[in-house]
């Protein structure tokens, strides 16, 4: 199957434009569309994010993956980002998608936490018709754990450069002020649409105790699947296509 990347740029609210590439087989070949949100600081190019928009597209299912403001190709300063700027693209990359494509989108896709965030705008947006999440936290705090002992400087300093997976961030006070206190629990009270949790038993960065949490919180339809010897970042090529199977056999009956 020939798949196509488009790329596609994404206007926000606050000014900043997003860079994204729609990831989609042959017109007559699509049978639903996506948009995903990648894990924290990682970006559109991120592997797992590229095998997992290349794989569901082979599926099918047309998708989008973009970056988050301040990484890849996207402009303004990571170090600005809030949760809040973080829903805020995601709806951004959504109606950009849609108003690109002239489809509405089916499933929101997000990868640790991107899921977070995926749950969060799923539960604002009715047109979708089911969210997917992949080692997704129960609480988007959990990413403070990535900070160390960096937390005390970046909130005595505004802001402070880390590592995370090898890759130098610079993260803002406004970020983690911005975490400390919201959990899902909202979002998944008034959640009404499908949801598909998918989670490594094994996960050492994100335990898939978040899963059983989110799992119980959420109201039905739900479901849930072990990625069994899968690491957190799905490094390896084959769980990336496992995670498309089952994404499209789930959504058998909600795309269009």
């Amino acid at each position: 199957m020939a798949i196509h990347n488009t790329p596609l740029t994404i206007q926000t609210p606050r000014g900043p434009r997003l860079g994204g590439v729609l990831v989609a087989p042959e017109a007559d070949a699509i049978r639903g569309q996506a948009c995903i949100a990648h894990c924290f600081a990682c970006s559109k190019d991120f592997p797992a994010t590229v095998r997992l928009a290349r794989a569901l597209a082979e599926e099918g299912i047309a998708t989008l993956r973009f970056d988050f403001m301040g990484l890849g190709d996207s402009e303004g300063e990571f170090r600005d980002s809030t949760q809040e700027t973080y829903c805020e693209d995601l709806h951004s990359a959504l109606e950009a998608l849609e108003t690109f494509t002239g489809r509405h989108t089916n499933l929101l896709v997000g990868h640790s936490f991107g899921g977070a965030m995926a749950i969060h705008v799923s539960a604002q947006r009715e047109t979708l018709d089911g969210v997917v999440t992949i080692a997704a936290p129960s609480r988007p705090g959990h990413v403070a754990h990535l900070f160390g002992d960096t937390a005390d400087e970046i909130r005595r300093e505004g802001s402070a450069r880390i590592n995370i997976g090898g890759r130098p961030v610079e993260i803002g006070r406004a970020f983690i002020e911005s975490i400390e206190e919201p959990t899902l629990d909202h979002a998944l009270d008034t959640l009404q649409r499908p949801l598909l949790l998918l989670h490594a038993p094994g996960d050492t960065v994100v335990s898939v105790d978040h899963a059983r949490k989110i799992f119980q919180q959420a109201q039905h339809p739900k479901s849930f699947v072990a990625l069994h010897q899968a690491d957190h970042l799905l490094s390896r090529p084959e769980h990336t296509r496992y995670v498309a199977g089952l994404i499209r056999a789930w959504s058998a009956n909600l795309l269009d």
